[in-house]
């Protein structure tokens, strides 16, 4: 009698269970997937693991040319477009918290390379490799945590001499306590936790955290001071602080603070819970999109990325040790670049104005911003090659463009995030179907055309020929003769490379 493998059983049991009643893939869903566009997303990004028309951009090839060397080294080991993404942006945030004396003028302030970052996908997307971003800056925070540990043992020696001799007459002055030095500020904490110990690091940290439901817990106990400290942290401005115990106040006047987070969109609805929260348009969004692809975690050639990262990190801490040194490192934009920089923007700013309202033009404005600190960054790298330590330092067109390409696409997945949140007095809806209609326009159509397109991202044909007018009557579309319509110039410079 051919005894039948345990395994190989179960899943034929399995598989007749599932011919037998006829299960189809809409009937899982509480709804059909055409009413129900956030499992319809959920659903046609995992398809056969091949990119759909829901998926959101990945950076193109061209930013990865010519990166500064070390960056090119943090992403050399990614096996997605996805993973090559957030490693580089995840990178660039965390080593910009560790660049406090590179700085730039934008609108008419000293501004410095500290930038926030969500990464947010489904759970298992590969989110979790963000974590070897914080062990570039390890050694960093390890070297400050020795020193806490010295002070606090000269501290514990200067007390017991105090105790011994206050009461007599060579009584010696009380020692201050040691402050707690270190890189990374603990986000399972309360906003006035976070400020305490922002302010005893010279007004400047790193808030990374990859757990979602830490983020969800401390920013619902302390959400509107969590929100209110970040966006003046964002633009540097004076956060101000009472301790109870002691009846203490002190103030950060230049604080400076970087943040790395991921977590689901789920998540990200706990931590900003509608699309007017002004911490919206200061946080860089990044989606990772889902794939269906098993991969393979025992293959006999993996290397230890842990290893890997942290060689990188021990690579990175001598940098740092002499760039601290400087008095201040000016970072600029070349003159054609600042013209090139005003050109894109505000076309980036006419086209979201009719897309979405003014809503979005917070959004906009500080990506300027945000891009403005992601070229400091780049320039700030290039020096670990150059060794030019000089007080100012030019932007190079390479990294100029390098950055403006990453917002082409950054900017879809704010968008994306954007859409995602509810309206205040109103329920969360997806409300970028109109712009991925748009994005996906080729430069000249006709009616069939565009119908084609609108029935594959499941789009009624009423609402595309609706799109189609406001698209027309905004300017994004000429209409000509015989039914043709072409796609103006403002939406051509804006779209993906």
């Amino acid at each position: 009698m051919n005894k039948r493998h345990p395994v190989l059983s179960v899943v034929k049991h399995d598989m007749e269970v599932i011919n037998t009643k006829n299960i189809r893939k809409k009937q899982l869903l509480p709804t059909s997937a055409a009413d129900c566009p956030e499992a319809r997303l959920a659903i046609s990004g995992v398809r056969n693991g091949l990119p759909s028309e829901d998926d959101l951009p990945t950076f193109p090839d061209s930013v990865f040319e010519n990166l500064p060397v070390f960056l090119q080294k943090v992403v050399a080991r990614c096996d997605s477009n996805e993973d090559r993404d957030m490693l580089l942006v995840g990178s660039m945030v965390t080593l910009g918290s560790c660049l406090p004396k590179v700085y730039g003028i934008y609108g008419g302030k000293r501004v410095y390379p500290f930038l926030y970052l969500f990464i947010t996908a489904q759970a298992s997307a590969g989110k979790g490799n963000l974590v070897h971003c914080r062990q570039l800056v390890n050694p960093i925070h390890d070297s400050l945590r020795e020193q806490t540990r010295l002070a606090k043992e000269e501290y514990k020696i200067g007390m017991k001499q105090y105790n011994l001799l206050k009461w007599k007459e060579a009584a010696v002055p009380k020692p201050d306590r040691p402050p707690e030095l270190m890189l990374f500020i603990p986000a399972n904490n309360s906003a006035s936790g976070v400020f305490e110990l922002l302010h005893e690091n010279n007004g400047q940290g790193l808030l990374f955290e990859t757990e979602g439901d830490t983020l969800s817990h401390a920013f619902k106990s302390h959400q509107s001071d969590y929100s209110d400290g970040m966006r003046k942290i964002f633009q540097h401005e004076m956060i101000s602080l009472n301790r109870r115990t002691g009846h203490e106040h002190f103030e950060i006047k230049n604080p400076r603070m970087a943040a790395v987070f991921s977590c689901t969109p789920h998540q990200v609805l706990s931590l900003i819970n509608d699309a007017e929260n002004g911490l919206l348009s200061r946080i860089l969004f990044y989606h990772m999109n889902l794939r269906a692809e098993w991969k393979d975690m025992l293959a006999p050639n993996m290397e230890d990325m842990e290893e890997y990262f942290d060689s990188l990190g021990k690579e990175f801490y001598p940098f740092y040790k002499v760039l601290d040194k400087h008095l201040g490192i000016r970072f600029c934009l070349t003159d054609q670049q600042h013209e090139q920089f005003n050109v894109f923007f505000s076309q980036l700013q006419e086209k979201y104005l009719r897309l979405k309202g003014t809503d979005y033009m917070a959004t906009i404005r500080r990506l300027g911003l945000i891009a403005f600190r992601m070229a400091m960054i780049l320039t700030a790298l290039r020096i670990m090659e150059s060794g030019n330590f000089s007080q100012k330092q030019e932007c190079s067109d390479s990294d100029f463009q390098r950055v403006i390409s990453m917002i082409r696409v950054l900017v879809r997945h704010s968008s994306h995030m954007f859409s995602m949140l509810p309206e205040v007095n109103h329920s969360a809806k997806l409300k970028d179907k109109k712009e991925q209609f748009l994005e996906h326009l080729p430069e000249k159509f006709n009616r069939q055309a565009y119908l084609d397109l609108a029935k594959s991202l499941l789009i009624h044909q009423r609402t595309a020929d609706r799109y189609i007018v406001i698209f027309c009557d905004k300017g994004l579309l000429f209409k000509e003769q015989h039914g043709m319509y072409t796609k103006l110039a403002l939406s051509e410079a804006n779209k993906e490379e």
